[in-house]
């Protein structure tokens, strides 16, 4: 008897503690989100940097950004094709803007004619870029690629007259240019020398640069083959044989870091069309600060209503739904600080629905719960077999939903995918608060015991 009183003590005392370690953890992410935020905290500027380089990166309709018209010149494409590039084009653009850092770009392709290819103009909005110059500079900074090979021994040395009129010679061997440039190029990587575990930059070309290259190396074995960058030679390899698999690598003495930047940029693609810019403008924020300021509002009363009548109605088990929804929200918004996900109007809306469902997994675990108490079982029983019945449902509904915003986010436009992104990470948060973070707490607090008092808090409704 003394044994069995023991071990119940030490399971009290366990689950107690496992209610202490959430509550904890959900303040210490509460915090982490109030700290983070500049408009919540009067002193973030003399913050420590994790808290002051992890604010909520907002999209354009929130905080606005650049406006940028690009006129695109098709005059050397065949008038059937001149959609097929533009999109190309379209998507091009997007890519580079991504892998300099900008999410949820609005990238879209616009015919001010009445026939495709009469004028062709490129739109582009990158949210949080106020610096016009530096928008600019991302969008046009493409890479010049080229391959060039061994003048003849009796070219001329390059001469070259400076901005300040001093002549200057190149002492380094003549190159010619070949056909071989970044257009042709499939795929960068950065790899490590297995030797010397120097960085390296391998690439891959397509099928008309694999032959190009194939037949460069073919006519220049035991010559020197220079990659230029930009103007700038950045590796003089001697080819030795003949590389029919499309494949070169760049070495040279960069550090990992600026490998990456290299291949960063040459991922970035060769545009299929010359595009010139037209105009360029800092925007505001679409929505307007009053228009967010009323969504807060809006979603602050909508939460405190949906609490006050999960209290009312569900009493022990409404409040700590509540409480679990909010350790969900401080989860969630940490979440969207780190990782970092772009807040759009779109994205707020998924988190919003995201929130509902978890509302609606925790008033299916207290339906099943209330059935099971009327047929006379324990609070302890019921509370068990309340979890364990109603997990197939929210499963089911969590899982459909989670499909959905995958195909949303697959095959959506940028708008659309900040609505399926927020909306799939709210619900598998939302499926551990209502699973995990309920039931620690409600099987910590069973203890009260059986009375009357007890059954009144774990029922629901109107009834006694």
């Amino acid at each position: 008897m003394l044994k069995a009183l023991r071990a119940g003590v030490e399971k009290m005392i366990k689950k107690i503690i496992s209610i202490i370690i959430v509550l904890v953890l959900g303040s210490a992410v509460g915090f982490f989100v109030f700290k983070s935020e500049p408009k919540l905290n009067s002193n973030f500027e003399n913050e420590n940097s994790f808290f002051k380089n992890s604010p909520f990166r907002l999209g354009l309709d929130l905080s606005g950004g650049s406006h940028l018209i690009y006129k695109a010149d098709v005059s050397g494409v065949k008038t059937g094709e001149v959609s097929v590039s533009m999109d190309a084009l379209r998507d091009v653009i997007e890519r580079r803007v991504n892998l300099f850092g900008v999410s949820e770009p609005v990238v879209q392709v616009q015919s001010s004619g009445f026939v495709s290819g009469e004028e062709e103009k490129l739109i582009v909005d990158l949210p949080g870029i106020t610096d016009v110059e530096k928008a600019t500079t991302m969008i046009g900074q493409t890479p010049l690629l080229e391959f060039k090979t061994e003048a003849p021994k009796d070219a001329p040395q390059k001469v070259t007259v400076g901005e300040d009129g001093k002549v200057n010679l190149d002492m380094n061997p003549q190159f010619v240019s070949t056909e071989l440039t970044g257009r042709y190029l499939q795929k960068a990587s950065l790899e490590f020398d297995q030797t010397t575990r120097e960085p390296k930059v391998s690439l891959q070309f397509d099928e008309t640069g694999t032959k190009l290259f194939a037949q460069i190396t073919k006519d220049n074995v035991g010559k020197m083959v220079a990659i230029y960058l930009d103007g700038a030679p950045i590796s003089t390899p001697v080819v030795r044989e003949e590389i029919p698999n499309g494949q070169a690598v760049i070495s040279g003495n960069f550090t990992p870091t600026e490998g990456k930047q290299l291949v960063g940029r040459l991922n970035s693609g060769a545009l299929p069309v010359p595009i010139s810019l037209l105009s360029r403008q800092t925007i505001g924020a679409t929505l307007g600060s009053d228009a967010v300021t009323a969504g807060v509002k809006a979603a602050a009363i909508g939460f405190l209503v949906v609490a006050l009548f999960l209290i009312l109605w569900y009493r022990l088990p409404g409040f700590i739904a509540v409480l679990a929804l909010c350790i969900y929200i401080t989860i969630i918004l940490a979440l969207f600080k780190l990782l970092p996900v772009t807040l759009t109007a779109a994205g707020i809306a998924g988190f919003i629905i995201s929130i509902g469902i978890a509302v609606d997994a925790n008033i299916l675990i207290f339906e099943r719960l209330k059935e099971e108490l009327h047929s006379g079982r324990t609070i302890a029983d019921a509370v068990s077999a309340g979890f364990s019945r109603a997990w197939s449902s929210i499963r089911d509904s969590n899982v459909s939903t989670i499909i959905s915003a995958i195909i949303l986010f697959w095959f959506g436009t940028p708008l659309i995918k900040g609505f399926a992104l927020t909306l799939g990470m709210g619900v598998l948060v939302s499926m551990f608060s209502a699973i995990m973070i309920s039931k620690i707490f409600l099987s910590g607090i069973i203890f009260i015991g059986e009375g009357k008092v007890a059954r009144f808090l774990f029922s629901s409704g109107i009834s006694k």
